[in-house]
């Protein structure tokens, strides 16, 4: 099969288009896609440090250089949590709320452009092909978390 019929190269080929489109758009707004990306995870009601960086696909290293650049900037700022004090809360500052809805609007009206083109159909297919292709992928990597784990 050649590599450009494959399910990772359409996904990766469209992931990379619409990380430079919003890449694009976050400097237009002063910030990186990787902010952007951060803030929509992060609301008035705050989250746990902990959690964000398995729904960014991030290591915990790449996340505290990102959340302290945040911080910095005064879009976030940390909070011990009132219920357990070893968890620390991320929550946005006013500004980080503009630039959170500013982010959100982006990313609703690029979907409403795209769903002028995708007919409903053709978008749940897609979603279940979409739910198939992450059920292989939690698959495979569970089976090499075993495999590394039986070699240590």
């Amino acid at each position: 099969m050649n590599i450009q019929e494959t399910v990772d190269y359409h996904i990766s080929s469209t992931q990379f288009a619409m990380r430079r489109m919003y890449n694009m758009l976050a400097m237009n707004s002063g910030i990186t896609h990787g902010i952007g990306y951060a803030l929509t995870y992060i609301g008035r009601e705050g989250v746990p440090a902990t959690k964000i960086a398995p729904m960014m696909g991030m290591n915990s290293s790449s996340l505290s250089r990102l959340l302290k650049t945040m911080e910095d900037e005064g879009l976030i700022y940390r909070k011990p949590d009132t219920k357990d004090k070893r968890v620390v809360m991320i929550f946005c500052t006013e500004a980080g709320l503009v630039l959170r809805e500013k982010v959100k609007k982006a990313v609703t009206d690029f979907n409403e452009r795209l769903m002028k083109r995708i007919n409903p159909e053709d978008y749940r297919a897609f979603l279940r092909v979409n739910n198939e292709i992450k059920a292989q992928v939690k698959e495979d990597v569970a089976a090499f978390q075993e495999t590394l784990h039986k070699t240590q």
